[in-house]
């Protein structure tokens, strides 16, 4: 009989294929398709790099087995498979065979990594990986429409025709923008990833349309590509992805949303499904909007017109001139008694989206309010995750 082995897996429907995970690791364990990203079990040695990179936690997967699953297996999987039976004790064995060094490298990994993410219960299922690099969804730019006025950061809110193709797609997903051409390799261009910042009903009721949210990037291959497309190009996008970072479909779950720049888009979506959901009654959330000062934060004009029985915005700017620097996490703590009065209610959801140095501060700003009203921002933290409350997307 084969002594078990612990294998390392990716979950097909929560990994959003970034390829952050491939491009860490440094022995070239992680490979992919046009379909998923795999682990080789040949090669992979167990070094965890790949563990605190990974934005959705779907890296952190693994099944004893009797037998390794095969490339050719993971590439063809839509979902995971679950534990095989390997016979009493036999994946208990297999599983205290990982020894110390390996638990105490996985514990440290994880130390860096936001924890494996949860759906909220009540979010409508979504579609995962529809279009994909080998046949890609084609959308027309139906509008390119700049949203800020700071001419060091232009942010583009992209709208695109999917036509009569199908492309499903929920608040909080992404999708895949392959740019033109080849790389230094002289292979296609792996597509970048951005955020749909329209609702599932699309950016205009009942059309098939999303939007995106797009900065433009000194060099940025991808991101002048699509700031640069005309009304009426075509490009090719892959996805939709994200199985985690969903709405509840609750009209009484409330949202502390906490954002910089591009990391809107999800909590615009967000925000547009619930006005278009509810009306005008309550919307429950609360929002907490950082950027360089109001020239450079994105959908600053439509914001003002979101009503705050809606919404409450929080829009905090750390370069206006005459003015101390603020941040996210710095007006959270002015605002500590609304925070932690939504840490008490079981139907709050966090979701934190941006870039990834705005972590530490939320991470310490959120132990402050949480340990004021007696509770360890820890463990409240790993319950709301468990319970697919707590939400993290940074980049």
């Amino acid at each position: 009989m084969n002594t078990p082995v612990k294998q390392h897996l990716i979950d097909p429907e929560i990994c959003i294929r970034c390829y952050t995970c491939e491009m860490t690791c440094p022995i070239e364990a992680i490979t992919h398709d046009d379909m998923n990203v795999v682990v080789d079990a040949d090669k992979c040695n167990f070094c965890m790099d790949c563990i605190p990179v990974c934005p959705t936690g779907s890296i952190d997967e693994w099944r004893v087995v009797n037998t390794p699953y095969s490339l050719e297996e993971q590439f063809s999987w839509s979902e995971l498979p679950p534990q095989e039976d390997l016979g009493p004790g036999e994946a208990e064995t297999g599983m205290e065979a990982l020894d110390e060094a390996m638990a105490a490298l996985l514990a440290e990994a994880h130390s860096g990594a936001g924890g494996k993410a949860v759906a909220p219960k009540s979010a409508a299922k979504p579609a995962i990986n529809l279009y994909t690099l080998g046949k890609p969804a084609v959308a027309k730019v139906q509008g390119n429409y700049r949203l800020t006025d700071d001419p060091e950061h232009d942010v583009r809110h992209i709208i695109l025709d999917l036509g009569g193709l199908p492309f499903p797609v929920l608040e909080g997903q992404s999708v895949g923008v392959i740019p033109p051409g080849e790389d230094e390799n002289g292979q296609p261009h792996l597509p970048r990833l951005y955020s749909v910042s329209s609702p599932r009903d699309g950016e205009r009721a009942n059309y098939n349309n999303i939007s995106l949210t797009v900065k433009r990037e000194p060099g940025g291959l991808c991101s002048n590509y699509i700031c640069d497309l005309e009304k009426g190009a075509e490009l090719h996008l892959t996805g939709p992805f994200g199985a985690t970072f969903l709405l509840p479909d609750d009209a009484e779950a409330r949202l502390l949303m906490i954002c910089t720049g591009t990391g809107s888009a999800p909590m615009r979506a967000f925000t547009m499904r619930r006005q278009r959901a509810v009306g005008g009654k309550s919307g429950g959330m609360l929002m907490f909007f950082g950027a360089r000062n109001p020239e450079s934060l994105p959908y600053f004009g439509p914001l003002k017109k979101v009503p705050e029985t809606l919404l409450r915005q929080e829009l905090v700017y750390s370069r206006v001139d005459g003015e101390p620097k603020e941040y996210v996490q710095d007006r959270m703590m002015a605002r500590e008694e609304a925070v932690a009065e939504m840490l008490t209610d079981p139907a709050t959801h966090i979701y934190i989206c941006g870039l990834k140095g705005m972590e530490e501060g939320v991470e310490h700003a959120l132990t402050n309010i949480a340990e004021s009203i007696g509770q360890p921002w820890a463990s409240l933290r790993d319950v709301m995750r468990s319970e697919g409350r707590y939400h993290v997307e940074t980049y």
